[in-house]
Parts: structure tokens; sequence; C-alpha cells
């Protein structure tokens, strides 16, 4: 059997040559699976997050269907914090909704740090995952500080970030306070998945795009650095994605990200001008599933080209299934996607 470092992603990751590209889906497990709904009813987004067993089960469960290239642990960017103990449940149609949202450096303190007793669940799942799948990688997942900073600041999903940037802008000291302790927990997070066997990692920065490049550099990217710094030292390979970043994709290859995941948003030919000698991920929009099959697997090819010329390249959607896609077309789109002959 293969080792899981000659793996076609983790070759990818570190810019290696690949027999063909690898490809896996953001949120590839949820929403869209009738085996993950049928799973999920009735239990609460966080209990699932939580129980071994069925954090095992979803994760596998896109692996087994659609034979993708790795698996991404199946958790949630605001589940550290749950497991320290702050007050917050993920609302049904809503999102992540915190009931004392952040305020002061008092507010900040009272967040203790994690550490693995916090999460022992997670080193449960992780080492029966990696046990179950063999060669195929497991990617480690957490949140990046901006965008859990966000749901603490405002107490819930904003489209502005209003109440985020006052913060950010009028009371420095406890943005950098949080952003801090964010930073902290988020990567302590990674550390317990690859101590326990993941053997790459994902920072998701759902709400990036609200920035600037200036403001993103410098009262952001120090903090997500800090989580990829210490995520490097453990040596697996660091995905960095934001959503809307298109204006940021220099800097947050340059925060430490050996992979930067491009949205749909941006051609993934400018995406590598921008990244400059890293490996990329996307970008398909995950629209276009939607699409007639022909029609989806030609901007599948296009992606696949336009990757050709990245140090590496690791095929993704631009960002999450959407929950009415069909199971059946993204078969489709892996199957294509490992079978693909270059032009020429």
């Amino acid at each position: 059997m293969e080792a899981v470092s000659d793996s076609p992603l983790l070759r990818a990751a570190r810019g290696e040559s690949v027999s063909r590209t690898p490809v896996w889906f953001m949120r590839q497990a949820g929403r869209s699976l009738p085996e993950y709904l049928a799973l999920r009813e009735g239990v609460a987004m966080l209990d699932a997050c939580m129980d071994p067993a069925l954090v095992t089960e979803i994760t596998l469960q896109p692996v087994r269907r659609y034979g993708v290239d790795a698996a991404i642990f199946f958790s949630d960017i605001v589940l550290p914090l749950k497991a320290v103990g702050v007050d917050l449940d993920i609302k049904p149609g809503v999102g992540p909704v915190v009931a004392s949202p952040v305020r002061t450096l008092a507010d900040v303190a009272a967040i203790p740090d994690l550490d693995p007793s916090h999460v022992p669940f997670i080193t449960e799942a992780v080492r029966t995952l990696v046990g179950e799948l063999g060669s195929t990688p497991l990617i480690g997942f957490a949140g990046a500080p901006f965008t859990v900073a966000s749901y603490l600041v405002e107490g819930g999903p904003s489209k502005d970030q209003a109440r985020t940037k006052a913060m950010m802008f009028g009371a420095p000291e406890v943005w950098d306070a949080l952003m801090r302790k964010i930073a902290g927990i988020s990567a302590a997070y990674l550390e317990v998945q690859v101590a326990a066997g993941a053997s790459a990692v994902q920072l998701f920065d759902s709400w990036a795009g609200a920035l600037t490049p200036t403001d993103y550099a410098t009262h952001v990217m120090p903090h997500s650095a800090a989580v990829l710094e210490r995520a490097g030292r453990l040596g697996v390979p660091r995905i960095h994605f934001g959503v809307g970043t298109s204006n940021l994709l220099t800097l947050m290859g340059e925060a430490g990200a050996d992979v930067v995941g491009v949205d749909w948003r941006t051609p993934l030919a400018d995406a590598i001008e921008r990244v400059g000698d890293r490996a990329v991920q996307g970008n398909l929009d995950p629209a276009l599933v939607f699409a007639p099959t022909e029609v989806m697997l030609q901007r599948a090819a296009e992606v696949i080209e336009a990757g050709r010329y990245a140090r590496g390249h690791i095929f993704n959607l631009g960002h999450g299934v959407i929950p009415s896609t069909d199971p059946d077309q993204l078969a489709r789109l892996t199957d294509f996607v490992h079978t693909y002959e270059p032009r020429g």
C-alpha cells in the first residue's frame, strides 16, 4: 500500500510531481450527502462534532462515495471555543451565536487557552480515522483568527463586520489580545489533530475578504502567521483559504502557507501569479455542478490546465459544496479530474 506521505495530495502540496491531479471538496461530507443527512437527523451540529463515532463516520462518507484524495476532518471553526467553555451554539439556518459577545480585555482574559484535555474526542476521532483511511491523508481543520474573532465580537454572523472593525480600529489593544488568544487556540487545535495523525492542515478564513490589504497586513496577518508558524513546526503542509480574498492572496501565502486556497471569483492563472512559488488549491465555481455535465467538465478542464503552471495544484471547488448538490455530479467530477489527460 502506498505511504500517506507519497499520496498525490501531499506530493502536490509540497510541489512534487504527481501521477494525477489530486481532488477533494470543501464541506464534502456535509449537507448534500443523503447518508450524512440521515446521520445528522436530530443531532445538533456541535454535538455531532464532539462525538468521535459520528465525526469518524461523517469524515469517511465522501471518501467512500467519491474516492477523493483526502478526508477533511469534520468539525466547525467555533468548536474549540465551545470546548474551552465559551457559551455559544450553532443555530440552524443562522450559524454560530455567542451568548456574551467579547467587548473588553476582561472578556478576552476570561477565555481559557486550549489544551488536549479539552478535546479528547478529537484525538480519539483522528486516531480512528487515520487507521481507517490507510494511504489517504486526513486534513486537519481550524478557523483563522479573524473569522473566529468576528463571531465572538459580533455575537453571530455578520455581512459587514462593523463591530469587528470598530474594535480593530478603535480598541486595538483589545483586538490584539483577542487575536493572540484565538491564534493560540487555533494553533493548539491543529496541533492536537496532527499529533493524533492528521497529515496536512487547512486554516479557513471565511470573512477575511471584508478587509483591505493594508488592514489585513496590519491587524490580521501576523496572527494567522502565528498559527501557520506553529503548524509548520509539525512538518505537515499548510493550506490557507479565504473567501473573497482575491486582493489578499499574496499576503495569505506570505503568512506561511504551503498551499493557497483560491475561491471561484479569481481566475486560477491570476492567483498563481499572486501567490508566487507556492501550490494552489481550487477553484471551480460550486454552482457549476448544477450546469450540464459537459459544461461542468469543460470548466474543470480549464482549471486543471491553469493549475499545471503552479508549483503544485490540488483541485477543489472555490468554496464549500452547496447543500442541494447532486452527489452523482461530484462523483463524475472526481472521476474526470483523476482521469484527465493534459492537452497536447
